[in-house]
């Protein structure tokens, strides 16, 4: 299987109830087989670039706002508007028929939702550890915090937050950028997190010290918990440097196992995602604080190919001086981590290797690639690690 950025199979949805005329379709949209281009809507045809415009607004719907943290307080998630949500009708406007008529389509439409996209099962339970930490601490400010980022126009941002009220997401900060690159304003929001369908603008966040990653679309869509946040992180280039995984490449198995343990009480450096992974133990340690270790409503996962014996002590030394908790470590020594993954059913897997991307995908887990390290010089279908 080659996967695209959001590209979707046949398959069908076990946890989300999409209504049948969701984004204009006689079908629900998870149905369709689609493939997408970029996030940003310069496709074959290049629009005029629009102003940018970042809106912050008030959600319509009738429950009571919550006060919105400060941005230097919150774990910041920012999410493309593809991956949240399904677009591909509108995408096929655009490529066909041109930007105005896109957005005359946009607007005619503005009161038919989006069906959900491959991020709002994760984006469900950032919201369902918010209800638990506000139970706990009414008045504090350590929170998730979505930004809701797109290249669209403003005349779209209607029928997003119509949509947002829909499906009953509480997502106040909007990004609009009109074709512009968001990665400044990403910056600005102190992002912990970017999740998006365009992998060139991944990159670029990630050159920038954000953690970024490319959504993927399973095949079949795995049931996932709607009360205990799942995160699945690969090790090396991704919570790790490459460092490792360099020396694997160059000289093989058996100089990596070598360099490993003559270097077992070094640390590891820091790879893209290991911020992210230390804003998720910043606030599962609030819930810890209030006695609920074991029902923490987060949970996190380290899904490595390193053999445990061999090299995983390196890695696991790593993340004990760096002041980590990792509530489940699998060393799989190389086997394939697809199954692995469907028993944990995390909301979100994140690797920097497309095979095991892939792999996941197979198996019904959403995955995202992190396109960092010395993995992405190599073809990703033929690129297998034991390093990682």
């Amino acid at each position: 299987m080659s996967l695209d950025p959001i590209q979707v199979m046949s398959g069908q949805v076990k946890e989300l109830k999409v209504s049948p005329s969701s984004n204009g379709d006689s079908r629900g949209s998870w149905e369709e087989k689609e493939e997408f281009d970029h996030d940003h809507l310069d496709l074959t045809t290049k629009p005029k670039p629009f102003s940018f415009i970042c809106l912050l607004y008030h959600s319509l719907s009738s429950s009571p706002l919550c006060p919105q943290p400060k941005p230097e307080n919150a774990v910041t998630i920012a999410v493309s508007s593809r991956v949240l949500f399904r677009t591909e009708r509108e995408q096929r406007v655009f490529e066909q028929q041109g930007v105005e008529e896109y957005l005359r389509y946009q607007i005619e439409h503005e009161n038919e939702p989006f069906a959900p996209g491959p991020a709002f099962p994760f984006v469900k339970a950032l919201e369902a550890v918010n209800t638990r930490l506000r139970e706990l601490y009414p008045q504090s400010e350590e929170l998730f915090d979505i930004v809701l980022v797109t290249y669209n126009h403003a005349h779209v941002g209607i029928r997003l937050i119509n949509t947002i009220n829909h499906h009953n997401l509480f997502i106040e900060r909007f990004c609009m950028t009109g074709g512009s690159s968001p990665i400044g304003y990403l910056k600005a929001w102190q992002t912990n997190l970017y999740l998006s369908a365009d992998a060139d603008k991944v990159r670029e966040a990630l050159a920038e010290g954000i953690a970024a990653a490319t959504m993927f679309m399973p095949e079949k869509l795995t049931e996932v918990s709607e009360s205990q946040l799942r995160v699945a992180f690969d090790g090396d280039a991704v919570l790790f440097s490459d460092e490792s995984e360099r020396i694997f490449k160059a000289h093989g198995l058996d100089k990596f196992f070598e360099h490993e343990r003559e270097n077992e009480d070094t640390l590891l450096d820091h790879g893209p995602l290991k911020g992210f992974l230390e804003a998720l133990g910043k606030l599962q340690k609030k819930f810890y604080a209030k006695g609920q270790r074991l029902d923490c409503p987060i949970r996190t996962y380290l899904v490595t190919a390193r053999s445990a014996a061999s090299s995983g002590i390196r890695a696991l030394k790593t993340l004990r001086a760096w002041g980590l908790e990792i509530d489940e470590a699998l060393f799989l020594a190389g086997a394939p981590k697809g199954p692995m993954l469907e028993k944990i059913r995390p909301h979100i897997y994140f690797d920097d290797q497309m095979f095991h991307v892939e792999g996941a995908a197979e198996m019904g887990t959403v995955a995202a690639h992190v396109p960092y390290g010395i993995a992405q010089k190599q073809n990703p279908k033929h690129s297998t690690s034991v390093g990682k």
